[in-house]
Order: C-alpha cells, then sequence, then structure tokens
C-alpha cells in the first residue's frame, strides 16, 4: 500500500481513478483466486483495465439488473444484502460469475447475472468499484448487542452450583465432586452425558436440560482457570493399600491421578465418596462407559474405598486451558487475509469494513454450516462460538471503509 499514485505505463488504463489510496500490482495473476471458480488467466483481473467508457456502460448494467437490491449508489437498504460500493472489482467479479455459474446457492442472485456477460460483468464490477464506500453504520454497544464475556458468563453461572460443589468448585459435600482439575472436554462430555441420561443423576439431569453448550463451555472454562485444591471431604480407606491397587487407573487416568488425556478425568484431590459411588455406577451400568466397566468389574467395594482415598490425598493440578480469542484477536486474523481493519489491498479478497451487520452474519453462518463453500473461510468460521460471529460482525461493521486505486505496473 503507497500513499502516492505511481504513473501508469503509456497505454495502460489503470482503473478506479478517483480513489486515494493505491495498491501496486506487478501482473495480473498475482494472487490466488478467491473462488474455485475457473477464470482463464489475467480474465479475473479485467476490472481493474476498465476505461471510462466501460464504467458508463457498468452504471448502465447496474441500472437494469442491481440497482433494485444494491441501489445506484451500492449502498444496500435491503435485510442482508451486503453494501458493493467501493468493494474490490475483481472480487465483484468473481463473485457474479460463482453467482452465475449456480456456485452460491443464492436464486434471486443467481436469476438476476444469468443473462449478464463476461464484459458486462467486467464492466458492472468497475462501476461499483469506483463509487465511495458507505459510511459504517451507528450501532449500540457491543455488550447491548448480546456478547459475552465467556469467562465471566462461566463465573455467573457457577453460582448457582457452589451450593452442592463448593465455593471455587472445591467440594465440601460427601458424594459431591469437585469441579476444579477437570479439562474442559471432560467437562462438557460429563454435562452432556447428565443432559442426555447416560449418566443417572434426576437432580443433575433437571439442572442441566435447558443448558446450552456454549453455557457448558463458559462453565468448564470458568472451573479449568480456578486454582485447584483437594476437596474438603473425609477419605475413609487405606490410602497405602489404595496406591498398590490403583495401579490400574494410571494408563488412562495418569500418575497419581493427573491425566494427560482431555477426555479422561484427572482424579487427584477428588472427593472419595464420588469416587466410589462413580465407579460402581460404572460397574452396575448405571454409568455408560466400555473403557471403566471391566476395570470397576474387577474392583470389590473395599478396594474401591482404598483406592478413593489414595486418589483423593493426591495433590490436583491445573488442567490446559483453552482459552477462547477475543475479538480483537480473532479480527487480527481476519485481517490477514482481509486487510488492516477489513479494508483489503487484494483486489480478489472483499473488503468488509463498514459492511452491513445482517449481511457479516449470515455470511458467516453459512461459511459455518458449509451452506457456503470456501475451504479457507470455513476453517477460520469452524472455532467461532455464536457470540465470536456476532462480536466480529459487529466489529467490521464499524470499521470506516477506504477505497483503493489499483495501478497496473507491467512485468519487466
Amino acid at each position: 500500500m503507497i500513499d502516492t499514485c505511481t504513473p501508469s505505463p503509456r497505454g495502460a488504463r489503470a482503473v478506479l481513478w478517483p480513489f486515494v489510496a493505491a495498491m501496486v500490482l506487478h501482473a495480473p495473476g498475482a494472487w490466488a483466486q478467491a473462488t474455485t471458480l475457473k477464470v482463464p488467466p489475467g480474465e479475473d483481473l479485467r476490472p481493474l483495465y476498465a476505461n471510462v467508457q466501460d464504467i458508463a456502460e457498468g452504471k448502465r448494467v447496474a441500472e437494469v439488473s442491481c440497482a433494485r437490491c444494491h441501489g445506484m449508489d451500492g449502498f444496500s437498504t435491503g435485510k442482508a444484502i451486503p453494501h458493493i460500493a467501493g468493494q474490490r472489482p475483481a472480487y465483484l467479479s468473481l463473485e457474479l460469475r460463482a453467482y452465475r455459474a449456480g456456485q452460491r446457492g443464492d436464486k434471486p442472485m443467481e436469476d438476476a447475472v444469468r443473462v449478464l456477460s463476461n464484459l458486462s460483468i467486467m464492466q458492472v464490477s468497475a462501476y461499483y468499484a469506483s463509487l465511495p464506500p458507505a459510511p459504517p453504520a451507528k450501532l449500540p454497544p457491543v455488550k447491548a448487542a448480546g456478547v459475552k464475556d465467556p469467562l465471566s458468563a462461566g463465573k455467573a453461572a457457577a453460582a448457582g452450583c457452589a451450593g452442592c460443589h463448593g465455593d471455587n468448585g472445591v467440594s465440601k459435600t460427601p458424594g459431591t465432586p469437585s469441579l476444579v482439575g477437570l479439562d474442559q472436554k471432560y467437562f462438557v462430555a460429563a454435562m452432556n452425558a447428565y443432559k442426555s441420561g447416560q449418566r443417572k443423576d434426576e437432580l443433575m439431569k433437571s439442572l442441566v436440560s435447558a443448558m446450552s453448550e456454549a453455557d457448558a463451555k463458559n462453565l468448564a472454562l470458568y472451573y479449568a482457570t480456578l486454582k485447584p485444591a483437594r476437596a474438603q471431604t473425609p477419605s475413609p480407606g487405606d490410602q497405602k493399600a489404595g496406591k498398590q491397587a490403583a495401579g490400574a487407573c494410571t494408563g488412562c487416568h495418569g500418575d497419581n491421578g493427573v491425566s494427560k488425556t482431555p477426555a479422561t478425568p484427572s482424579l487427584a484431590g477428588q472427593d472419595a465418596q464420588y469416587l466410589v459411588s462413580a465407579t460402581l455406577a460404572y460397574k452396575d451400568g448405571q454409568r455408560a462407559g466400555e473403557s471403566m466397566k471391566a476395570p470397576a468389574a474387577a474392583l470389590d467395594e473395599a478396594t474401591l474405598k482404598n483406592v478413593a482415598a489414595f486418589f483423593a490425598a493426591q495433590p490436583p493440578q491445573a488442567p490446559k486451558v483453552v482459552r477462547p480469542m477475543s475479538v480483537a484477536q480473532l479480527a487480527q486474523r481476519c485481517d490477514r487475509c482481509h486487510g488492516p481493519g477489513g479494508n483489503s489491498s487484494d483486489p480478489r479478497m472483499p473488503a468488509i469494513a463498514g459492511q452491513r451487520l445482517d449481511y457479516l452474519d449470515k455470511v458467516l453462518h453459512a461459511y459455518r454450516t458449509g451452506a457456503r463453500k470456501s475451504r479457507q473461510m470455513a476453517a477460520m468460521s469452524s472455532v467461532l462460538s455464536e457470540e465470536d460471529v456476532v462480536g466480529l460482525a459487529n466489529h467490521y461493521a464499524r470499521q470506516t471503509p477506504r477505497p483503493v486505486v489499483y495501478v497496473i505496473i507491467p512485468p519487466k
């Protein structure tokens, strides 16, 4: 990105001259295509070479085919319909071709561009790219839009658990498990098991029946960040005898009961009575778990108490915490392709700064579900939570869009 335009070589038709910043392109075909559509080399960059007559013809095409939804100024007023004023020209051209080929699963758009030739698509793309972009929308604060901090949400939800599981997740009630020191993946799986009835406990089932996956993850995150401590409950049993018998458990649950596998719970510092009752539940089939059934069947209740006493006496360790990324951190990743603040300098990559909030939300969900195809965007969006989508959409809708001039420099 440079601040002044490099003069074009004689005879070259550099486009979008009204813009205030410039991006030097050294040759057509310098970027990988942003869509799976097969386009002849250099053809996707034709809007960059559009002249005044091309842009005038593009305006005529826009009036007939595009203005009803996108406006002649490129400012959309329809729900979840994008602004396209100032959008990157090669991107517009590639997307219009993809819609025409039926690759986007959007019948109204397919119908609108079905009769457009490659030349018309190039011209209308150059026309909309030459317009000043829409100003960013005035939006309420992100928190008012429903975005929650996962750790704060988990802490708030944990207040309802403290009566049984203790303050900070350290149990003071025999038979009730501590919740600290558990891997997030295991914690969420356990909540889902109570919810589905795989774990037989009517009280827990009623408590978690309305819990969403996001709620469970927030709780898991909160408890995983707390300093682990041993349960403050009695441990009847012979710890020395329990250590000898616990050898069969360490293969899965780790030395001294500190698991190295996310899906397998740590037992160190856990309430002893809970460990006994949980193992008996696996033994008699009240809990589903083939990997636990055989080891549990080999232990009598006296041995179980000894093993539980041994593990309860071990110091628990904090699990590896998978902290969710903040909107600012996620946006840094998005900016790698879409440009600082969503202002792309790649003519084939869409600018998303100042885009309609509802459109950004719609497209992110489409990539997450696979309704819209892109290997890169599917990988990026698959890890996003609903809160992340809301946060990112709000972030980019607030950014100030900036136009770009692309100056063509022929290869040496």
